[in-house]
Formats: C-alpha cells, structure tokens, sequence
C-alpha cells in the first residue's frame, strides 16, 4: 500500500516533480490558470486562448497537458468607463504516467476592474473562479513490485493492491487581485497575487478523508517598455508556493515590429525564461494583427539533467483577440507576458 501511494504522489507532482498542480512555462500566455483576476482584461472584445504541453518524453512515457479558454467583457456601455469588467470560462486535462493518471478541470471566473483615476489609466482588479476538478486512476496502467518476477514485469500476477476510489471528483475555488498601471505614454507595469484552493477540498483515491489538497499562492508581475521606436521589451516573472514545492521564474522577450505599424504590428518575439535550478526556456513568438503563436522549450538543469540529458517539454500556445469597433481598454497597455 505505501508503495501504490507513494506512485500516486509521484504522478500528481507534474511538471518536474516540484508542483501538484499542472502549470505553464508560458505562464503568461495561459492568464486563467495564473491568475482570475485576468478575466476579461485586455485590449478587445473576445479573447480565445489554447496552450499545450509535453514533458519528460526522454524520461518516461510524456506528461500531457492542455487548456482551452474563452473570456470577454460584459456591460462596457453600463460601467464606468475606467472600469472593465470579464466573465470566462477555463477547460484542463492533464494526462500522467501514460495515463495511469487523469485530470480534467472545467471553470468559470469573473473578475471587476475598477479604474483608480479618471482616464482608467491604473486599475485595480479582482478575480474569483469556481471549478469543477475530477481525476481518474487507471490500475491497468499501474505496475507494482509483486508483478516483477526473473522475467520482468508480468501483467497477469496480482498486484495485491485495491484503490478504493479510482474516479474523484470535487468543487474547487479560487481568488485572485491584479494592478496595472500606465508610466508614462507607452510603457506599463503590473503586479498580482493569486490564491488557489482556498477551501482545501478532500482529494484522495483511498479510504482516507483527511487529505486536503494543498493551497497555491502565486506572486507574479512584468511590464513592457518601449524601445528603438516601435520596438518594445517585455519582461516578467512568478513566485509560486504550493506546499513545500516552491517555482521562482523570470525572463524576458524583445518584440521587433516588423513592419513599423502600431495599429495593426506584425512583432517576432526572440527571448527566454529560467525556472530557478530547474530549466532554463528559451521563447520564439509571432504576432499577426490579432493572432499571437508562442514556442517554448525546457532545457533541463537540475538534478535530473543526467537522466533527461537536458532536455524538459515542449509547449505550445495560442492567443486570439477579437475586436469589433474601437473598444479597447481605454489606453491602458494591459498585460501580454
């Protein structure tokens, strides 16, 4: 039995064995899974986001993840015009141990931002979500020690070992505040701070009901500045605890506009990230008019460097923004990275 818990706990620590909840090297091109209060804030009417995930395939058989999220502005003719105020909705599946693991997670959030001065140009938001999480274990894909012989493993010996619950399911919450902040014409800032699982839900395969799932705070902020005209600098960065499991990223991208326009830019995007004593991310990105592409890559430096030969996951993301009419976010240069 401590054996079959042990493999379960390794197989709910996704992403480098450091978090229970899966998460994002791109975390800022997945704003739903970062942080609530982003619902809703940014620069148009509808804002369709997709990111996807695979990591550890030199390892072991790859740890899958993926989101699909769709959030827009609601009442912007009856709120003042320095508030915004986004309703969303989230979906997750995350896939471990070659699917001897199953999550799925559907949420809906909203969140209010309230103007702080009279242009709008510095708000202050805040966030909550309301999710519905149910996670499956498959035992036919979970091998234990009693069915290894001289042979190797044998499927057909008994395992000796009963889950009592495969199939879970529970109610989950969580909250969110985010600022920004206009500097100057065209640069601007933001800083936020979430809180995930808040009401600690049950979480276990077993008989036990004493396993409460672990709260997660994140401290994330980032800002763009414009550089060599309409060139622009993006930087960002989270600190995120979840338990004793700690993640502490920072980095950066330049953004070359490429054809010099400010209403409609084509912007190639060329930097990098690094998870402290973990991965270090390099970042390609493309955006076209209301289309943003974003690839990473993990290059594995920690411990595990000597079994994945520095190589980590691969992530993909996608961002659409549409936008009807002149309905922007009232100048405020809302958060992208």
């Amino acid at each position: 039995m401590k054996k079959l818990l042990l493999l379960l706990t390794i197989l709910t620590a996704s992403f480098g064995l450091k978090a229970q909840d899966p998460h994002f090297t791109q975390f800022f091109a997945s704003p739903l899974t970062l942080n609530p209060a982003f619902t809703g804030y940014f620069s148009g009417d509808l804002r369709l986001a997709g990111n996807y995930r695979s990591q550890w395939r030199s390892i072991a058989s790859p740890y899958i993840t993926g989101t699909v999220s769709a959030d827009f502005g609601i009442l912007k003719n009856v709120i003042s015009y320095t508030d915004t105020w986004g309703v969303g909705i989230l979906g997750l599946y995350d896939k471990t141990g070659a699917g001897a693991l199953n999550s799925s997670f559907v949420g809906i959030s909203t969140a209010y931002h309230k103007g702080l001065d009279v242009e709008g140009n510095h708000t202050l938001g805040l966030g909550l979500q309301a999710a519905f999480v149910q996670k499956r274990v498959d035992p036919t894909k979970l091998q234990f020690e009693s069915q290894f012989n001289d042979n190797g493993y044998d499927p057909a010996l008994p395992s000796g070992e009963t889950i009592a619950t495969p199939k879970i399911s529970y109610m989950d919450y969580n909250v969110g505040l985010l600022y920004s902040g206009l500097i100057g014409e065209s640069s601007n800032l933001y800083l936020g701070v979430s809180y995930y699982h808040f009401t600690q839900p049950t979480e276990t395969f077993m008989t036990s009901e004493n396993n409460r799932l672990s709260y997660r705070y994140t401290i994330h902020g980032g800002g763009s500045f414009p550089v060599n005209g309409t060139n622009r600098i993006h930087v960002s960065a989270h600190y995120m605890r979840q338990n004793q499991a700690v993640e502490t990223t920072f980095g950066g991208a330049y953004g070359f506009n490429l054809n010099d326009d400010k209403d409609a830019p084509t912007i190639f995007y060329l930097g990098s990230w690094y998870r402290l004593k973990d991965a270090v991310n390099p970042y390609l990105g493309l955006e076209v008019n209301s289309l943003k592409v974003g690839l990473s890559y993990d290059i594995n430096v920690s411990t595990l460097k000597p079994a994945s030969n520095y190589r980590g996951g691969t992530e993909l993301s996608v961002i659409y923004i549409m936008t009807r009419g002149d309905k922007g976010n009232k100048g405020v240069l809302c958060p992208k990275f």
